[in-house]
């Protein structure tokens, strides 16, 4: 994590903003999907900065720059950003958020500016009468992106990958089958049609896959549904014949990417036609995530209607080949990281061995590669050592990271894509002797992992409401982490799912949990510049039965999908009950039995799962 010396840099923003007239300029970390997760030529933010977190906005004014990040990030941002660069801690008390210190800085008719392809329209609504109310001017949409013209040739190029198609035996549902329910909600809305721009709801919609970016079986498009037409809007050198010859056979029209602006304008068109010839006052969908550009493009508020994407709704609901899949993903991948940690112990302890984290990390991902139908990681893996442990979101950097300490925590959060699902666990372990603060606070978030797990709530509950369960043996003790408890998972696609989530954050209020779910459980704790600690299993929503049913509505629950073992030096039995004893006990079998049979040629691995899975009594 070394920092960048970002002042040419901004010296060079800056001039383009004087020779346009901007006082200020907003750089998102999204790309023009709304993507949480990037391809390297989108990476604006970082590059402007030197801050390389997933989440975060940098804003920068003619004589000052701000980068703005949650929790999670912190530490790395305070690592990474220069001398160049005010950092805002977004939750903590007094500290503004990003947008309120641009509309500080736009007092006095100053001129605020961003790309409007990188800010949802609701984003820039919001952040426009912010700046107005401070006494700036209306925000401006800039086309030409400036970070863009200072990054110039060294920009990376765009990628180009093959898009693939994801056998009906993996997703549980065709195409036509997709378009039919999806047209049928757009008629409920009484929609013209739905302009879609988020990726992996373009992927999940189509059963295609591509790999534009990484860890993301995704691929750059745009697609436009009405009742009688689908449109996917991609390069078409990334489809093979194959494809081209699917997407023809489920009456899907293929154009060019650089199209949807215009085709969206000539719809707008479309809309306003049929307003102005007295039909009714229809409009054409688009999700709350689209660009502003998007929104622009298509005629504005009179003829569009932002919404929570119904593809969202559908995507996180899976369909039991799905959540087969999921079950059956995680138990080979539980079998890898069993093989992993066996070895990973061996090395350190038994032989001495000097390795370091990213090193640690190439064994663990050849580890995965070997097993049936896997296609690549989910996500970097997060190999960390000692207080590297303590930074949430910590990357390892090949040739600089530290060589894993077995005296010291040691917290691996890894993930996987395969054809049958995608995977995220974490584990935290201990190859010495840990200390009596390590061990309790490792045995707090074990309680709450368990808590969590085990908990039965009403059909209508938000994971809003069930996020404290996780954290509450930690508040016993005035203690908590700054991330959230859960996010949701695709199948085979992207490691962060919406629009559930466990959390704080008001979003997780919306959207109630219901069965077909697949969410992480993962609360933690971070002492900083010391340890960190983590415990992340996936979960799947389920009904339960229960013996009564207040209100006459059905129960939920969850149903465990991770097999790993729990670390059993971090854990002190005494601060146990004997239902989470019995609960750990049934764990630990199932874990023994659904992943022994993978690892029937590995004797490392059967004695470490034999020693990790003993009764705790």
């Amino acid at each position: 994590m070394a920092k960048v010396d970002t002042t040419s840099r901004l010296t060079e923003l800056r001039k383009l903003m004087k020779d346009r007239n901007l006082d200020v300029y907003i750089v998102p970390s999204e790309d023009s999907h709304s993507s949480e997760y990037i391809a390297p030529c989108d990476a604006r933010r970082a590059f402007i900065s030197g801050f390389t977190g997933s989440a975060g906005c940098a804003v920068v004014t003619l004589e000052k720059a701000a980068l703005a990040t949650d929790g999670r990030y912190f530490n790395q941002a305070t690592k990474e950003l220069d001398d160049n660069w005010l950092l805002l801690k977004q939750g903590i008390q007094d500290v503004p958020t990003w947008q309120e210190w641009s509309a500080e800085q736009a007092e006095g008719g100053k001129v605020v500016a961003v790309d409007p392809t990188l800010l949802t329209s609701n984003a820039a609504k919001k952040l426009s009468e912010k700046i107005k109310k401070s006494g700036g001017k209306e925000l401006q949409a800039v086309s030409d992106n400036l970070v863009d013209l200072v990054w110039d040739s060294d920009k990376p190029s765009r990628p180009n990958e093959p898009v693939t198609i994801l056998d009906q035996k993996f997703t549980g549902k065709d195409v036509k089958t997709k378009l039919e329910e999806l047209r049928k909600e757009l008629e409920k809305k009484k929609s013209l049609g739905f302009v879609i721009s988020g990726l992996d709801e373009i992927a999940w919609l189509f059963n295609l896959r591509g790999n534009d970016i990484p860890h993301n079986p995704v691929f750059f498009s745009y697609a436009a549904i009405t009742s009688d037409s689908a449109t996917l809007y991609i390069d078409s050198s990334k489809l093979s014949s194959e494809c081209k010859a699917y997407l023809q056979e489920n009456q899907v029209d293929v154009k060019p990417y650089q199209d949807i602006f215009p085709d969206a304008t000539a719809l707008g068109k479309t809309a306003a036609t049929n307003k102005a010839e007295g039909g009714t006052n229809k409009k054409f969908l688009i999700s709350s995530m689209a660009s502003w550009a998007l929104k622009r493009a298509l005629g504005g508020e009179d003829f569009v209607e932002e919404a929570r994407s119904p593809i969202v709704d559908a995507k996180a609901l899976k369909n039991e080949t799905e959540l087969e899949g999921m079950r059956a993903c995680h138990i080979r991948d539980g079998a890898a990281l069993i093989q992993y940690f066996a070895w990973l112990e061996d090395q350190l302890v038994a032989k001495k061995a000097a390795i370091d984290e990213v090193e640690a990390a190439d064994k663990l991902e050849a580890l995965r590669s070997k097993q049936q139908h896997f296609v690549g990681l989910s996500f970097s893996t997060i190999s960390s050592t000692g207080a590297n442990a303590a930074v949430i979101h910590y990357k390892p950097e090949r040739g600089s990271c530290a060589t894993i300490d077995p005296a010291a925590i040691y917290l691996c959060d890894s993930g996987a894509q395969y054809l049958d699902g995608t995977t995220d666990t974490t584990r935290t372990l201990h190859f010495g002797t840990p200390t009596a603060q390590e061990i309790e606070a490792y045995t707090l978030v074990l309680k709450g992992n368990i808590a969590l797990d085990t908990v039965v709530f009403p059909k209508g509950t938000t994971g809003y409401a069930v996020d404290c369960m996780a954290r509450q043996f930690l508040w016993k003790e005035g203690l908590d982490y700054r991330h959230g408890t859960g996010h949701g998972v695709g199948s085979y696609l992207n490691v962060h799912e919406g629009p559930i989530g466990i959390g704080t954050r008001v979003q997780f209020s919306e959207v109630a949990l219901s069965p077909g779910n697949v969410i992480s459980n993962e609360p933690g704790f971070y002492e900083d510049g010391s340890f960190g600690i983590r415990i992340e299993n996936i979960i799947m929503v389920k009904e339960v039965q229960t013996k009564h049913k207040f209100g006459d509505k059905p129960y939920l629950g969850f149903e465990h999908v991770t097999m790993v073992p729990y670390c059993r030096k971090l854990i002190d039995p005494a601060l146990l009950t004997n239902a989470e004893k019995e609960w750990l006990n049934d764990y630990n079998a199932d874990i023994f039995e659904k992943t022994k049979p993978y690892l029937e040629n590995d004797e490392l691995a059967l004695a470490w799962l034999d020693k990790e899975t003993q009764k705790i009594v």
